[in-house]
C-alpha cells in the first residue's frame, strides 16, 4: 500500500500535518476543550491546598468557622471541576469523531479515485485496516492524547507550585529525582512504538486473510481446505498478538517504574517530614498536603507516561495513512483536458504499446479501428492482450507508446468524466451494489425517471423477472448480487448499459458464464444494446462473434490476423484452428467475401 523506499516524515512533521488538516479546522471546540482541561488542573491543585486548612482548623486545632467554609469549598470545587470535566469529554468526542470521519472519507475517496494499477498492487485489506485502525489509533492520539497530557502536565506544573509553596527545600529534593523517571519512560515509549508498527502491519494481514478466505469460501469447502485457512489465520493473529502483547508489556512497565520512582520518594518525604516534625518545621496539616500533592503528582505522570503510547501508536498510524493519502494518480485530466463531444464514436488504436509498470510489454504495436454500427471482435488465446486494449479506452491505464482516439481525440487529452460518458461496460462477472435493483440499473443515471428504469429493464429481458419479486424494483440484491441468478444479474448489467445510452460498448465475455438459456436471453438483449453503438467485444467462444464486422485476433500483445469469420477460417491460421477446435470451421459451399486483410 505504502512504498517502503519511501522517506518517513519525521514525528514533528505528522503532528505539525494533523493540527493543520484536522485540528486546526475545528480548533474551537479544541480550544474549549484546552481550557476545560487547564480548569481542571487547576482545580484538582487546589485540593493539596485546602487539605492542610482542613487537617490543622478542624482536627489539629479546631475553629468554629472553619467547619462550614472548608467543607463547602470542597464540594464547590468537586462539582466545578465535574462539570468541566464533562465539558471536555463532549468536546473531545465531537473533535475525535469528526477526525476519524473527515480521515475515512479522504482515505476513501482517495482510493476510489486512483489508479488500477496502484489498487490491484495491495490487497483490499490493507485499504480497510488503514480506514478502521489507523484513523481510529490517530483520534485516539489527536484528541484524548493531546487534551489528557495538557491536563497532566498543568496537573504535575500546580501540584509542583502547591509543593513549593507547603516546603521548598522537599519539593526541590523530589523535583531532582523526576528527571530520571523521564528516562525511563522515554525508553517504554521506543519499544511501544515499535510493537504498534508491527500490529499494524499484522492487522493489514489479517483483514486481507479474513477477506480472501471469505470471498473464496466455496473454493475452501470444496477443496476441504477450512482447516487450512483456519491455521492460517490463527498465525496471521498470533503475529499480531506478540506486537501487542510486547506493546502492553512496554506499556504496563512505564506505571510500575514510575510508581517505584513514587514509592521512594515518598519513603524520603516521610523521612524528612519526620525530621522537620521533631524540630517543630512541619504541621500534620502541611504533611498532609504536601503528600495529597505529591500523590496527585505522581498519578499525573503514571498518566503521562500511559499516554506515550497513544502517541507512538497514533503518530505510526498516521505515518501509513497520510503515505497512502500522498499518492497521485497517475491517470488524471491534464492541465488543458476538453470535453469530448459527442460525435461517431470512431476508435482508433495507433500503433499501441502498452506494459503493466516496469514488466515486458502487454501490447505492442497495436493498430485497431472500430465505427459507429460496427461490431468489431478480440479474439485469441487467453493472457494475449485483449482485456489490455479494452482497459486502455476509458483510460483505466496509459499506452506507453502510440496513440488511442476517439474521433481524432487523444483519450490522454479529454477529461475522464467525458471520456467514460461515452463508454458503457459489460464483464463477464457483472459487479452489482448491495442496494435495490432500481439503483443498480440507475447507477450511472441515479436521477433517471422510474419509467426509463423499467424502459431499460424491458430492453435488457430483465422486466418480467423484476416484476416476479416480491418487492419488484426495490428488491435488495444482495452482495455483489448474490441473491440473484447470473443470467439475472447480467440482464441487470445490460438494462444498466441500455439505460446509460452511451455510444460505445465494451463487451468482456459477457455471455461466457452463463447456461444457454441464460446465454440465449442475453444475448438477445446485447444484440438490441449494440445496435447502433461502436461495439468492441471479448469473446472466447467464437460462436458469439462469428457475425462481427471484423475479427482482431490477438496473440502475445500483437495483432496477427485480421478480417471477417469467413475470411479468417479460410486463411487457416490461428483463428482457424481455434475455430477447428470449437467445430465452427465450416463454411457455406457458396459464401460471397469481401476482400480482407491478413497478417499482422
Amino acid at each position: 500500500m505504502t512504498d517502503p523506499a519511501a522517506p518517513q516524515a519525521t514525528d514533528r512533521a505528522l503532528a505539525v500535518r494533523i493540527w493543520r488538516e484536522h485540528l486546526k479546522p475545528r480548533r474551537g471546540t479544541l480550544a474549549t476543550a484546552m481550557v476545560s482541561a487547564a480548569i481542571i488542573a487547576a482545580l484538582s491543585s487546589c485540593l493539596p491546598l485546602i487539605t492542610p486548612l482542613a487537617v490543622d482548623r478542624l482536627i489539629t486545632h479546631p475553629e468554629p468557622g472553619a467547619l462550614a467554609w472548608i467543607p463547602l469549598t470542597i464540594i464547590v470545587i468537586a462539582v466545578v471541576r465535574g462539570l468541566f470535566q464533562v465539558l471536555q469529554t463532549r468536546s473531545i468526542n465531537q473533535i475525535g469523531n469528526g477526525v476519524v470521519g473527515d480521515m475515512q472519507v479522504r482515505l476513501f475517496g482517495k482510493l476510489v479515485r486512483s489508479d488500477l494499477a496502484r489498487l490491484r498492487g495491495a490487497h483490499s485489506g490493507s485499504y480497510v485496516s488503514s480506514m478502521l485502525y489507523d484513523a481510529t489509533l490517530i483520534r485516539e492520539a489527536a484528541t484524548n492524547g493531546v487534551v489528557n497530557y495538557t491536563r497532566e502536565i498543568l496537573t504535575v506544573i500546580g501540584t509542583l507550585v502547591v509543593m513549593f509553596r507547603l516546603d521548598w527545600i522537599l519539593a526541590s529534593g523530589v523535583l531532582i529525582i523526576a528527571p530520571v523517571a523521564s528516562l525511563f519512560i522515554r525508553r517504554f515509549s521506543k519499544k511501544t512504538t515499535k510493537a504498534a508498527k508491527g500490529a499494524m502491519g499484522e492487522t493489514s494481514n489479517l483483514s486481507t486473510a479474513i477477506m480472501e478466505s471469505l470471498d473464496g469460501v466455496k473454493i475452501v469447502k470444496m477443496e476441504n481446505r477450512e482447516a487450512y485457512e483456519e491455521a492460517r489465520v490463527a498465525a496471521v493473529i498470533e503475529r499480531r498478538q506478540r506486537h501487542l502483547i510486547k506493546g502492553s508489556n512496554a506499556k504496563a512497565m512505564a506505571a510500575p517504574a514510575t510508581e517505584t520512582f513514587g514509592a521512594v520518594i515518598t519513603a524520603g518525604v516521610f523521612a524528612y517530614a519526620g525530621w522537620r516534625a521533631s524540630t517543630g518545621g512541619m504541621t500534620a496539616g502541611t504533611f498532609t498536603g504536601f503528600l495529597l500533592a505529591l500523590g496527585m503528582a505522581l498519578q499525573s505522570l503514571r498518566q503521562v507516561a500511559n499516554l506515550q503510547t497513544v502517541f507512538s501508536e497514533g503518530l505510526t498510524g498516521a505515518r501509513r495513512l497520510f503515505e497512502a493519502l500522498d499518492v497521485e494518480a497517475a491517470i488524471v485530466d491534464p492541465a488543458d483536458a476538453k470535453v469530448l463531444p459527442r460525435g461517431e464514436a470512431v476508435i482508433v488504436f495507433d500503433k499501441v504499446s502498452f506494459a503493466y509498470g516496469d514488466n515486458a510489454p502487454a501490447l505492442s504495436d497495436v493498430s485497431i479501428t472500430a465505427s459507429r454500427g460496427e461490431t468489431v471482435a478480440l479474439v485469441g488465446p487467453s493472457g494475449g492482450g485483449k482485456s489490455s486494449i479494452l482497459n486502455l479506452i476509458p483510460r483505466f491505464y496509459d499506452v506507453t507508446a502510440g496513440s488511442v482516439t476517439i474521433d481524432g481525440h487523444d483519450v490522454r487529452g479529454v477529461t475522464l468524466a467525458s471520456l467514460r460518458d461515452h463508454i458503457a461496460l459489460v464483464t463477464q462477472e457483472p459487479f452489482l451494489f448491495d442496494d435495490t435493483i432500481r439503483a443498480n440499473i440507475a447507477y450511472a443515471r441515479p436521477s433517471a425517471a422510474e419509467d426509463e428504469v423499467e424502459a431499460a429493464a424491458r430492453q435488457a429481458a430483465a422486466h418480467d423477472f423484476i416484476s416476479e419479486l416480491p418487492l419488484g424494483y426495490d428488491t435488495i440484491v444482495g452482495e455483489a448480487g448474490t441473491r440473484l441468478s447470473g443470467g439475472q444479474r447480467q440482464r441487470i448489467a445490460i438494462a444498466r448499459a441500455f439505460l446509460k445510452d452511451a455510444p460505445i460498448l465494451l463487451l468482456d465475455e459477457a455471455t461466457s458464464a452463463l447456461d444457454t438459456e441464460s446465454e440465449a436471453q442475453v444475448q438477445a438483449a446485447l444484440e438490441r444494446l449494440m445496435a447502433g453503438r461502436t461495439t468492441i467485444v471479448i469473446a472466447h467462444r467464437l460462436s458469439t462473434v462469428k457475425d462481427a464486422d471484423r475479427i482482431y485476433v490477438i496473440d502475445r500483445g500483437r495483432v496477427v490476423e485480421t478480417g471477417t469469420h469467413a475470411s479468417l477460417v479460410r486463411h487457416k491460421g490461428l483463428y482457424a484452428r481455434l475455430a477447428k477446435a470449437q467445430d465452427l470451421d465450416q463454411l457455406p459451399e457458396t459464401s460471397p467475401e469481401s476482400s480482407s486483410e491478413m497478417g499482422a
